[in-house]
Formats: structure tokens, sequence, C-alpha cells
């Protein structure tokens, strides 16, 4: 999935493309969600691809924590434990939603 998609591009006055910034749903905790404790080496796109088969779904796990996860870096912080949604699909469709006509 390519979160930037839905989002329309933009030109500046001097002719300069950009997209919108994208806004994200909130992520409500489920009784669904797995919790792991980050390893050395661990990064949000390679947790994405073991849980959801697909890396490109980083961004899920990244705004699931907020307090714990940058959203500029796939890299993990040693010792912490985050949530992992089990099932993103309800995510990527919200995240289509609020981004689907700007």
């Amino acid at each position: 999935m390519n979160r930037y998609n839905n989002l329309n591009i933009k030109k500046t006055f001097q002719g300069k493309k950009y997209f919108n910034n994208p806004i994200y749903p909130s992520i409500p905790e489920s009784l669904d969600d797995i919790y792991v404790e980050t390893e050395f080496g661990d990064r949000t796109d390679i947790l994405a691809h073991q849980f959801y088969n697909n890396p490109s779904l980083w961004w899920v796990i990244t705004i699931a924590n907020p307090n714990k996860l940058r959203r500029d870096s796939y890299v993990c912080k040693e010792g912490l434990q985050i949530r992992i949604p089990l099932n993103p699909e309800p995510i990527i469709r919200a995240y289509n939603r609020l981004n689907s006509n700007r």
C-alpha cells in the first residue's frame, strides 16, 4: 500500500510539486493487539513484514506507539514494550478516508 496514492499533488507558485502532509488515524487499543519487547536491531519495517507480511505498513506500528517510537526513523530502541495492532485493515481504511479528498 502506497500511503501517498490518495494525497493530492500540489504546486507552489514556482511550479515545484509537493504532497499534503498525510493525516493519520488514532489507533485505539484492542484485545487483539500483540505486545512485544524490542530487541537490538529491531526496526518498524521489519516488524511490519513479520506481522503483516508488508514492510510498507511500518507506519501502523509507529502510529500505534506515539510515545515510544519516532515517526522519522525505522529504528526501535532496545527493550521497549510496543503494541502491534493485529489487524491493520481498519487502520488502512481510516487512513484512506482521512486523506481521500485532500
